[in-house]
């Protein structure tokens, strides 16, 4: 059996979940979000915890629905950042309504649009956050920005993510 399906998720106060054949709808302080689910795996609610129910044919689905639900859960009750650091000379941030500009060493600046359901801060010009109920979504868009100027391999230089370790090349020896 799977282990992870095992374990039930908790509902906290102010949460509620709706459950159809095909999907459940999670509410809560945030905003609302859907998992779908995979053919032999159904989900039940008892008092404030869900539960995964499957068949054995069907045991890493309900283990990876599980997973997203718990997600999801905390996802609309505190929602979910990851931070983005620029480094390097003459690399900047700046949040303008709903576009993010950024200056990364070409000789145009670069603007990205937020999508829909994320918010981009810019608390500093060189730290970028980003903030949504979506853990997938969250971590495409921090993707798609660090994609923008990725860190190099000899001085570093680039959009990473905070705390993220970057082994650099030696440089080229007369």
């Amino acid at each position: 059996m799977s282990r992870v399906a095992k374990k039930p998720v908790d509902l906290p106060q102010g949460v509620t979940a709706t459950i159809s054949k095909e999907t459940v709808i999670l509410k809560g302080a945030k905003g609302t979000l859907s998992v779908p689910l995979s053919r032999g795996v159904t989900v039940v609610q008892t008092d404030k915890h869900l539960e995964v129910q499957y068949d054995e044919s069907n045991r890493m689905q309900a283990g990876a629905t599980r997973a997203h639900l718990a997600n999801v859960v905390t996802g609309i009750t505190q929602g979910y950042e990851r931070k983005l650091e620029l480094v390097g000379v003459g690399y900047r941030a700046a949040v303008a309504g709903k576009v993010l500009n950024l200056t990364l060493g070409y000789s145009h600046p670069v603007a990205f649009e937020m999508p829909d359901g994320i918010v981009i801060e810019a608390p500093t010009q060189t730290e970028v956050v980003i903030k949504g109920m979506d853990k997938q979504r969250v971590g495409q868009v921090a993707a798609e920005i660090r994609h923008l100027r990725p860190p190099e391999p000899y001085k570093g230089k680039g959009v990473r993510y905070v705390g993220e370790k970057i082994s650099l090349k030696e440089g080229k020896k007369k």
